[in-house]
C-alpha cells in the first residue's frame, strides 16, 4: 500500500510540474500569479458596480460602461419582472458573489498584505449591508440592488444567498482587515439574520423564511428546515455565526438545538447535486466544524467534509474536460432580447463551466488545504490560465480567484511564483 501511495504521489508532482512548465513556456503573460491579477482587475473594472458595492453575475458587452447595460432597471424590478427572484437578470446571486469574495480578499491579504484589501473588504461589505437594509424587511438579505436608482430589490431570497453571505461575513470577523465598527455591524446584520429564522422558521410556514414581504417562498427555496441533506446545515451555521460574533446566548443555543440532526442528515446527499451545493456545503460545515466543542460531533463533520472534497474532485475533472469544447470568450445575451441564462441555451454552459471549475477547487481547499492533490492543482492551473480575461463574461472569475488564493494561502503553486 506504502509503494502504490508513493507512485501516486511521485505521479502526481510529475502531473503539476508539467502543468506549470507548459504554462511557464507560454512566458510571464500566461503564468498563474499574472492571470489572478488579471481577473481581479476584470472582476472590479467589468462587474462590480460602485453605486450598489455589488459584484453582478455576467456580461452582454465588452465595451467599457456597457458591460452590466443589461441589469433589469428600477420599474422592472418594482414590477418584479421578469421574476421575483431576478432570475437570469444578471442579479440574482449578489450575495453569493459576495460570499466568495471576502474569503478571497482575506487569502489574499495573508500572502501579499496589500493595504489596499482593507479597503477592498470594506466595499464588499457595504454590498451585504446594503442588500440587508434597504427593503426595510429586518433579517432579509436581497440577491442584488438595483444599479439604476441603488435601492430597488427582488422580494425572494434564497438558502444559497444568505449561506454565503454569512460564511463571507464570518470569516472577514475573524480576519486582520476587519476593525472594531465593522466587527459591530457584522454583528447587527448576522443578528437580524437570526432573530428572522426564530420568526419565521416555525411548522407554521413549513419552515420558511418568508420573503421581503412577509408571504410565502412558492418554490421552497427559503426553506431552512425540512430540507435536503446538503441544506441541513444552514440553519445551524446562521445561528452559530450570530452566537460567534455576538455572543449571545440565544443564538448559542439555537444553533447547539440544530447541529446534530443537520450533521446527522448531511450524511445522505444524492449524487446528482450540483458543485455549486456541495460548496455551500462545504462553507457550513467550516463554520461549525471550527467552533465545535464536542470531539465525536467534529470528526463526523470532517468526515462530511472529506466526502466533498471527493465528489469536487470527480467534479473539477469533468470541467477541465468540457472546458475544451466552449468558447470561453462568449458573451451573454441581454434577457429580454435573447437566450440570457437560460438552461436551454448555449451560453449557460460557458458560463457554468468557468464557475465550476473555482467551485470544484474551492471546495476541496476548504477541506485539504496544503494536502490539495497535485493533480487538482494542476487542473486548477489549466482553469486560470485558460482564460482571456479582456475576454471573459462568467463570475466564475471570482471562484477561481478564490481557490488560487486559498491555495496560495496554503503554500501552494509557491514555485510558479518564485520562478
Amino acid at each position: 500500500m506504502r509503494a502504490v501511495t508513493l507512485a501516486q504521489s511521485a505521479a502526481g508532482c510529475l502531473v503539476l510540474a508539467g502543468a506549470l512548465a507548459a504554462i511557464s513556456a507560454e512566458g510571464p503573460k500566461r503564468s498563474l500569479a499574472a492571470c489572478a491579477d488579471r481577473a481581479w482587475d476584470a472582476s472590479w473594472t467589468k462587474f462590480y458596480h460602485p453605486g450598489t458595492n455589488l459584484f453582478y453575475d455576467y456580461l452582454t458587452s465588452y465595451e467599457p460602461r456597457r458591460e452590466l447595460a443589461h441589469l433589469p432597471t428600477a420599474d422592472e424590478v418594482a414590477r418584479q419582472h421578469p421574476n421575483p427572484y431576478g432570475y437570469g437578470t444578471g442579479m440574482e446571486d449578489c450575495m453569493i458573489s459576495a460570499g466568495v469574495m471576502l474569503p478571497m480578499i482575506v487569502d489574499r491579504y495573508a500572502v501579499t498584505k496589500e493595504e489596499i484589501l482593507r479597503q477592498r473588504a470594506r466595499s464588499v461589505f457595504e454590498g451585504i449591508q446594503r442588500c440587508a437594509s434597504l427593503h426595510g424587511s429586518p433579517g432579509f438579505l436581497a440577491r442584488g440592488v438595483c444599479t439604476e436608482d441603488l435601492k430597488s430589490t427582488y422580494i425572494n431570497s434564497s438558502r444559497d444567498q444568505y449561506t454565503h453571505a454569512a460564511h463571507g461575513l464570518w470569516v472577514y470577523f475573524h480576519s486582520p482587515l476587519c476593525d472594531a465598527t465593522t466587527k459591530r455591524e457584522i454583528g447587527t446584520i448576522l443578528s437580524a439574520i437570526a432573530d428572522r429564522m426564530t420568526r419565521n422558521v416555525t411548522p407554521e410556514n413549513d419552515y420558511d423564511s418568508l420573503r421581503a414581504d412577509g408571504t410565502r417562498d412558492p418554490r421552497g427555496i427559503s426553506r431552512m428546515w425540512n430540507v435536503k441533506g446538503h441544506e441541513a446545515a444552514r440553519l445551524p451555521m446562521l445561528y452559530a455565526a450570530a452566537w460567534n460574533t455576538t455572543g449571545r446566548r440565544e443564538y448559542h443555543d439555537l444553533y447547539r438545538k440544530y447541529v446534530e440532526p443537520a450533521v446527522k442528515q448531511s450524511f445522505v446527499v444524492e449524487e446528482w447535486q450540483p458543485t455549486y451545493a456541495l460548496l455551500q456545503m462545504q462553507d457550513s460545515m467550516e463554520l461549525l466544524e471550527s467552533l465545535e466543542p464536542d470531539a465525536k460531533l467534529q470528526k463526523q463533520m470532517r468526515e462530511i467534509m472529506s466526502v466533498l472534497s471527493r465528489r469536487c474532485a470527480a467534479r473539477a475533472v469533468g470541467a477541465d474536460r468540457n472546458s475544451r469544447t466552449l468558447d470561453l470568450t462568449m458573451l451573454c445575451t441581454d434577457w429580454r432580447t435573447g437566450e440570457g441564462l437560460s438552461s436551454k441555451g448555449t451560453y449557460r454552459k460557458v458560463w457554468y463551466n468557468i464557475r465550476e471549475s473555482g467551485e470544484a477547487a474551492l471546495a476541496q481547499l476548504i477541506d485539504q488545504g496544503k494536502a490539495f492533490p497535485d493533480e487538482q492543482q494542476a487542473i486548477l492551473a489549466r482553469a486560470i490560465t485558460r482564460i482571456d480575461y479582456r475576454r471573459v463574461s462568467s463570475n466564475g472569475i471570482f471562484y477561481l480567484q478564490a481557490a488560487y488564493w486559498k491555495a496560495r494561502r496554503h503554500g501552494l503553486f509557491a514555485t510558479e511564483v518564485s520562478e
